[in-house]
């Protein structure tokens, strides 16, 4: 004979045909949109930066130190005067400055692969380009951050941009928008290569010479003919014109066409390798 207890303990355990009829009745959830599941891993991406904020000496202390040191070194030497100098340099810096930490996404992305957190995410129900997305949507936030501290150790130098704030703000968002798809070329490395070092060494090896050989730091007309060729070849050169023609007042429609034109075939053809490499890894 069954004992009370028992009798209760049967009356209570869910039958198999019960549960198979609250799983039928119950509705899924929705899958969540592109637009949420990208935003959710940026929000990761800023969170990494609140818990680890050592992450930002990147860009603060380095552009300072780099606005700095050029001004006052070789700004006498290249244009008579550190404050004429300026006036040239500072948009140039401001682009150089924030494509050089663009490398830094390809970085985030190598970390999450050896730590194996990716393998979560192949397993989740979200659009796939997401994660990769969302790395981007979080480095805009220190492009922004880097454009900021830039534009205020400038102003207290004494640059003064005849575009004046809304010249300022139009070359800061041509910036954020050339830098999303350069960014694409880092997360196929951080993809592709096996270590963080190897990553970093084969970013700084692409990035240097962009941006050195340049309009950044000098005018091209003072190069020799045959690197003249190569700048202005260059798509840091077509940005850095860009960027300083809005901060002038004087738009230079050509080369902010060249930059957007730049931007969206990184992004094309990166980024289909990167999610390419991501769905084979």
């Amino acid at each position: 004979m069954t004992t009370v207890r028992e009798a209760d303990a049967e009356l209570a355990a869910p039958k198999v045909e019960d549960l198979a009829a609250l799983l039928v009745a119950v509705e899924r959830p929705p899958r969540p949109s592109a637009l949420s599941t990208s935003i959710t891993f940026g929000r990761r991406a800023v969170l990494k930066i609140k818990h680890v904020p050592e992450q930002l000496f990147d860009v603060t202390a380095f552009p300072i130190m780099m606005t700095l040191m050029f001004t006052y070194l070789f700004g006498g030497a290249l244009a008579g005067s550190p404050s004429q100098y300026l006036q040239f340099f500072l948009p140039g810096i401001l682009a150089s400055s924030v494509v050089m930490i663009t490398m830094y996404t390809g970085l985030a992305v190598n970390t999450d692969i050896e730590k194996g957190v990716f393998d979560r995410f192949r397993t989740l129900p979200i659009w796939r380009p997401s994660a990769m997305v969302g790395y981007l949507l979080g480095d805009a936030l220190r492009y922004v951050i880097a454009s900021v501290v830039i534009m205020v150790v400038g102003l207290i130098l004494g640059f003064r941009p005849p575009g004046g704030f809304g010249g300022v703000v139009a070359g800061v968002v041509l910036l954020l928008v050339f830098s999303f798809g350069l960014s694409w070329v880092w997360t196929m490395f951080g993809l592709l290569l096996r270590s963080e070092k190897s990553v970093m060494g084969v970013s700084m090896m692409v990035i240097m010479p962009l941006t050195f050989l340049s309009n950044v730091y000098v005018d091209p007309s003072t190069m020799p003919g045959w690197l003249q060729v190569f700048v202005e070849l260059n798509p840091i050169t077509q940005l850095v014109s860009g960027v300083r023609s809005m901060m002038a007042g004087a738009w230079d429609f050509g080369a902010i066409m060249w930059t957007l034109i730049a931007a969206g075939a990184l992004t094309l053809v990166f980024g289909t390798w990167t999610m390419r490499l991501y769905n084979r890894k």
